[in-house]
């Protein structure tokens, strides 16, 4: 009985110091946003109450999230590795990295989302099934090889580089409506359930096996995940869709579509039941994988069952408040301010917004803070861990920026995208090899629960209310260029620092 309260005792302190961060964190978000309303628009929007009730909410979501991530999730990704290491079977491993990158992917919120809004706007021209089968499919399948290529130890920048110059070649065939819907399916595709586990499987790879560093080595499962959706639904346009594709009519987006993240105010208790079902389900895939490879391939009874129960737990009721703080604060804000912003006819300020909710958001992105501290846990590599962050703001935010400015003046985005992702490759082969896995990581990372609902709202919401702009054309890509510049901005700073921090306890 001591020893369950002390347990306890111990877990509400944790829980007391994560809701503290969380509400830190969230800051940035909150300074934007009222700056805009009050010094730019000089008003106060009707649906204040609510807003700021979605902002609490999502607050507690990121802390349960948090929560259910440290005593669950990362503890069990590192225990799956090491038995599946002690089994010895190349082949079992593989296929449950198979059925956890489908199963994750094939529910994940974001996905459907964007599936869905893909779909409305071409009018059923590109069916949602089909591509969240393409994404989830994707997904599973590289999520195999990486741990087939952690395991025979093949170098994953090498891999990543191809990886990206093979999404660039085929970018140059692909019909150029869909390309900017490609590359958000890589981003979206590496989401906020599936990346922790994916990994805590990397890094517990790379602790079990010696002489492998858990940066050089345990990182590299998101990038390449983000990579293959690109790949799968530009082969996809190319051989289903044809050159024509470009050329259907396209729906306006209305104020009609639903999806995972649109503001819809009317809550009643049977609606928080389906909605906590909803939530339950999208972690069910993940569940029924893990449960099926661990009692019927391995054979063996989870180590910490408790952790791992309460583990998804905390990560069901964190995802049910991110969905319902979003409709009721982020999405509706965000709509609000990017229909001020076109209003008022004044690019200046779209530009600004723009970078400003890309850094603020991605400060607050849970994911990417547990990431990055379980690197900082497991690495014998010091990292500082609020430089990081702050260097990954400044790319999205960077990268939002110049996704905003292709938006209004209409550039092509393949050139763009081309140029970029050179870039990042010319980086990734004169960068420190110790951070290029993890950069091409934080990456993907970066586009998760708050990213994509306010990103992608904002760049649709330009593209259907700026004179000749395309809805499905320039309205997607945002999440791409969100990817692509913390890649950047997190390598140029390694080769200017020019060299790695010195190893712990030096």
């Amino acid at each position: 009985m001591k020893e369950l309260l002390k347990q306890l005792k111990e877990l509400l302190k944790q829980f007391k110091n994560t809701l503290l961060e969380s509400t830190t964190n969230l800051i940035p978000i909150l300074v934007i946003i009222a700056g805009f309303q009050l010094l730019v628009f000089q008003t106060i929007p009707e649906n204040i109450l609510s807003i700021s009730v979605g902002f609490l909410i999502v607050i507690l979501g990121v802390t349960f999230f948090l929560m259910g991530l440290e005593i669950g999730i990362f503890p069990l990704g590192n225990q799956l590795s090491s038995e599946f290491l002690e089994r010895n079977s190349l082949f079992w491993f593989s296929l449950f990295g198979f059925a956890l990158g489908f199963g994750a992917s094939i529910a994940e919120p974001a996905i459907i989302a964007v599936a869905s809004q893909a779909g409305s706007i071409t009018q059923g021209s590109l069916d949602p099934l089909t591509l969240r089968l393409i994404i989830a499919t994707s997904v599973g399948a590289i999520t195999a090889f990486g741990i087939i290529r952690t395991l025979l130890g093949w170098p994953i920048a090498k891999i990543i580089i191809l990886g990206y110059a093979i999404v660039l070649m085929i970018t140059y065939f692909t019909p150029p409506a869909i390309i900017g819907l490609a590359y958000d399916s890589g981003g979206v595709a590496t989401n906020v359930a599936t990346v922790p586990l994916i990994v805590a499987l990397g890094i517990g790879i790379t602790s079990a096996l010696q002489g492998r560093s858990v940066l050089k080595d345990g990182f590299g499962f998101v990038a390449l995940a983000a990579i293959t959706p690109m790949i799968s639904i530009q082969l996809y346009g190319i051989f289903a869709l044809g050159d024509d594709f470009g050329s259907l009519p396209l729906e306006p987006l209305g104020e009609t579509l639903q999806d995972e993240a649109h503001y819809d105010p009317s809550f009643t208790l049977f609606g928080i039941f389906i909605d906590i079902f909803k939530t339950f389900f999208n972690l069910l895939p993940i569940i029924a994988t893990i449960l099926f490879f661990q009692y019927l391939i391995i054979k063996k009874p989870l180590a910490n069952l408790a952790g791992v129960v309460f583990g998804f737990i905390f990560l069901v009721i964190g995802l049910y408040a991110f969905i319902v703080g979003i409709k009721l604060g982020l999405f509706p804000i965000g709509e609000s301010i990017a229909s001020h912003l076109v209003q008022m006819d004044n690019v200046f300020f779209i530009y600004l917004f723009a970078f400003l909710i890309g850094f603020g958001t991605t400060m607050a992105e849970p994911a990417l803070i547990a990431v990055i501290k379980q690197a900082d846990k497991m690495s014998s590599t010091r990292l500082n861990v609020m430089l990081i962050r702050l260097l990954v703001a400044l790319g999205v935010g960077i990268g939002i920026l110049i996704g905003a400015y292709k938006i209004v003046h209409g550039y092509n985005i393949w050139l763009l995208l081309t140029l970029f992702y050179s870039l990042v490759i010319l980086l990734a082969l004169f960068a420190p090899q110790e951070i290029v896995a993890f950069a091409f990581d934080l990456g993907g990372v970066t586009t998760s629960e708050i990213t994509v609902p306010i990103v992608t709202a904002f760049g649709i919401f330009l593209a259907t209310h700026i004179e000749g702009r395309d809805a499905l054309m320039d309205g997607f890509g945002l999440i791409a260029f969100a990817s692509i510049f913390p890649m950047i901005t997190v390598m140029g700073y390694s080769l200017l620092a020019l060299k790695i921090k010195k190893p712990k306890g030096s």
